[in-house]
């Protein structure tokens, strides 16, 4: 997991080339293909291996690159060919690429379409020798093509002599534009649209930026005493993030105990012998609309349980945290839990569609005891929910919620203002608000799943001088540190 590579362009590494390591030899056969096929034909000669041995030496190139850290990014020579992977990595990077195609042969449009094996990769300038003799005694062609532009455009040459020239913007909304008008019919249209115009403003991307440091284990004198307070992973049926929810709690030095809402209703387990009870996400009862409601309903309606779950919230030494399913739920229990009547419902994304993305939030100053010492920090986390949006009962109570300090997370676009619009705020929550705090901070609820990145690797991205602990475990020490 922690070598793995992905096709976005890399413009914090200093010069950087790319090559093009080269599996059909300049054969450049266009049977098939995909300019082929827009041109209604089909081809006379398809791409094709001739030497095995020379898709093992790419293998055994590709594993000493990566293994010593040399390539940056990666994309294979797939559909549509070279010009179709250069377009991609330069969509992925959000930066302009210029390339130089004179080594590739006679017939440019063969060397830009046609889909023989082969891939892109972009290493650093100083290596791009290196790396390239090491593919080239493996009997790989290697070519090099050229590096990043800061004019965002896509520009190809042969000969000093322009062959394309595109700004990159104009060429990832026509690549993008099918699925914009397919998303504007079939969801939201506002959002759809929203969404495509994000294409033509500058985006500086993901980052991450902590007010603490995620390697501090806040938690070791505690673990260090060898108590493990219990803390119950509570599910339902098709709730499906526990086991994560079980090992970060486990991390931060608790014994997580699975507790299944069958256990509760059979007394085969009571919330009195649990010091935090964690309402995990998922799709309870097949994410059904409102499932976590229907959740919710299981406990308001049986006097036992609910009396159980009152009990357990007004204890002074208990703590609570609902993410995704289990924040709805959660939010419907509101009744049962001090400090927790401000609270707004969780109803339907304004996209009307699942979303499941890497987004930006921001941690607010709130009394969250899961929160303490994050406040100010921003940095992504993983989102996947159908029903996200915040929904208050008035703007009186929103604005009560924010008079008491109790908004513990918002959405954030990539510039660090709070997000407004779709899909940096992906289900249209007012304000960003995507996360609260009961007002003595013992009950936590958010949409965001802490859970599926409190360990770096677990990361789609992270900053580069991130070690084995992502940002999100601070959260589950905190909670270690809250039972004393």
């Amino acid at each position: 997991m922690r070598k793995t590579l992905t096709p976005q362009l890399r413009t914090d590494c200093g010069e950087t080339q790319l090559l093009l390591l080269d599996l059909g030899a300049g054969a450049n056969r266009m049977g098939g293909s995909i300019l082929a096929q827009v041109n209604n034909e089909m081809g006379d000669t398809a791409p094709d291996l001739e030497n095995p041995a020379l898709l093992k030496g790419f293998f055994d190139g590709m594993q000493a690159s990566i293994e010593q850290g040399d390539i940056l990014a990666y994309h294979d020579r797939s559909d549509g060919g070279l010009l179709a992977t250069l377009a991609e990595m330069s969509f992925a990077g959000h930066v302009g690429v210029s390339v130089d195609v004179q080594t590739l042969g006679d017939d440019s449009i063969a060397a830009l379409f046609n889909e023989e094996l082969g891939a892109v990769i972009q290493v650093t300038a100083e290596r791009a020798n290196a790396i390239a003799e090491r593919f080239s005694d493996a009997g790989v062609d290697v070519h090099l093509l050229g590096g990043l532009n800061n004019r965002q455009e896509l520009e190809i040459v042969k000969k000093k002599k322009s062959l394309f020239t595109r700004p990159r913007v104009d060429l990832q909304r026509t690549w993008g534009e099918t699925s914009y008008r397919m998303a504007a019919l079939r969801d939201n249209a506002d959002c759809a649209r929203e969404e495509f115009n994000a294409l033509c403003a500058e985006d500086p991307g993901l980052s991450a930026n902590l007010t603490y440091n995620p390697e501090e284990d806040i938690a070791a004198p505690y673990i260090n005493s060898g108590v493990r307070p219990a803390v119950a992973i509570l599910r339902e049926q098709g709730v499906n993030s526990h086991v994560e929810m079980a090992a970060a709690f486990n991390r931060a030095g608790f014994d997580s105990v699975d507790v299944h809402m069958s256990d509760l209703l059979a007394g085969r387990r009571a919330l009195a012998d649990f010091a935090g009870v964690i309402a995990c996400g998922g799709f309870s009862y097949g994410d059904v609309l409102g499932a976590g409601e229907g959740w919710a309903k299981t406990v308001l309606f049986n006097e036992q349980i609910r009396d159980q779950f009152q009990t357990f919230f007004h204890r002074p030494d208990s703590f609570s945290l609902g993410v995704c399913n289990g924040c709805q739920m959660l939010s419907n229990l509101k009744t049962l839990i001090p400090g927790a009547e401000l609270w707004p419902r969780f109803v339907r994304n304004l996209s009307e569609q699942f979303e499941a993305r890497f987004s930006l939030v921001r941690v607010e100053e709130s009394p969250s005891i899961f929160l303490q010492g994050m406040a100010g920090s921003h940095m992504p986390i993983a989102i996947s929910h159908g029903e996200g949006r915040a929904e208050f009962s008035s703007q009186k109570a929103m604005d009560r919620l924010l008079a008491s300090n109790q908004i513990a997370m918002r959405f954030l676009d990539n510039h660090g203002a709070v997000a407004g619009t779709y899909p940096a705020n992906p289900n249209g929550s007012p304000d960003g608000i995507t996360g609260v705090s009961s007002a003595d901070g013992r009950a936590t609820l958010m949409m965001p799943h802490p859970e599926r990145v409190y360990r770096t690797v677990q990361n789609s991205w992270h900053p580069d001088d991130w070690g084995e602990d992502g940002a999100w475990m601070r959260m589950f020490r905190n909670a270690r540190k809250f039972v004393d």
